[in-house]
């Protein structure tokens, strides 16, 4: 592999005037930085990332930060880290994920050693302990998520609060008026997870808005925490005609259940998933869903982080609008069933 001193060789210049063409740090004459350019061009040069990031105090590395908890979906989760990676390289930035839950120490010891230019972080919590750590660092962070306090942080994300309207409108649209919410598990709504509260919150005034009867349960992973939840929506709330789903582990078990016990769907119940695409469509009955965009949301944080890092103006809170694509899991229900 040639090095910095072949390159300076061919060019006719010192090494430390290679390493000032490659880091920028002092001005260089037109005619000498293109004859290092074409030294580094021909001998195809690329300079060790080490080196790399202490001439120019950059590493051309972003952390993502994802907690791997017991009570998050892995798949999702791997969605929107495939997002944040394959952003980053179109930036020729690697990224470093970090899954282990250390709250504050984490960050600051991936950020005092200097090896990220900026951090992206996920499942935020509504009062997240994190939030004033990432103030003082020097590096600029984006959240996927939406904290009570994000002042001077920027933050992306789907919209879960219009997302639980959305889906309640296509519902009350079709004539249903007895919903049931299938929510995430309890750990979820204990640590009071961003995207969990906004939904809830999103849900129980689009209700009221609507002027529908509905009831709302956290649901536990597993088949029994699925019989359990549909039997505490069944005894608040008799008659029941659909259900929106905000748990995608509760999708398979949900379906096994309810056609064990000669619920049909969408004949004798309707379902709206909030879940990515192709779990959507991998179910027994295509399901009628609003899409988890981690693709976007994934681009969209990297996007900031650049502009961030190159100084430019950000737009401080940018939630995606949610789209619900109509599949086969919603019928519209007559006059005497409402």
């Amino acid at each position: 592999m040639p090095t910095i001193n072949d390159v300076a060789k061919a060019a006719g210049v010192s090494p430390s005037t290679v390493s000032y063409v490659l880091s920028g740090r002092r001005p260089i004459s037109a005619e000498t930085r293109a004859r290092v350019q074409a030294a580094i061009a021909e001998l195809g040069f690329h300079p060790h990332a080490g080196a790399r990031a202490l001439a120019s105090s950059k590493t051309n590395v972003i952390a993502l930060v994802a907690p791997l908890r017991v009570d998050v979906n892995v798949p999702v989760i791997m969605q929107f880290a495939t997002a944040v990676v394959t952003a980053a390289r179109s930036y020729n930035h690697d990224v470093l994920l970090l899954t282990k839950d250390e709250g504050t120490a984490g960050l600051e010891r991936v950020a005092h050693s200097t090896m990220v230019d900026a951090l992206i972080l996920m499942d935020l919590e509504r009062d997240d302990l994190r939030i004033p750590a990432l103030r003082k660092l020097k590096q600029p962070s984006v959240l996927i998520g939406l904290p009570a306090d994000h002042t001077g942080i920027a933050c992306v994300d789907l919209d879960f609060g219009a997302a639980a309207r959305t889906a309640l409108s296509h519902l009350a649209g079709h004539g249903h008026r007895r919903i049931g919410l299938v929510g995430p598990s309890p750990a979820v709504y204990r640590r009071q997870t961003t995207y969990a509260d906004r939904f809830l919150a999103g849900f129980l005034e689009a209700s009221a808005d609507l002027g529908l009867r509905t009831v709302t349960h956290p649901c536990e992973p597993g088949a029994e925490g699925v019989r359990s939840c549909m039997a505490d929506l069944d005894a608040e709330l008799d008659g029941l005609t659909a259900l929106v789903v905000h748990n995608e582990e509760a999708l398979r078990p949900l379906l096994d259940l309810l056609r064990a016990t000669g619920r049909r769907v969408p004949e004798d119940i309707s379902i709206v998933a909030i879940c990515p695409r192709d779990v959507a469509i991998s179910m027994p009955v295509n399901l009628t869903s609003i899409d988890i965009p981690a693709h976007d949301v994934g681009t969209l944080a990297v996007e900031t982080a650049m502009r961030l890092l190159e100084g430019r103006r950000v737009e401080y809170t940018r939630l995606l609008e949610p789209s619900l694509v109509e599949r086969d899991s919603c019928r519209e229900i007559s006059t005497s069933h409402r």
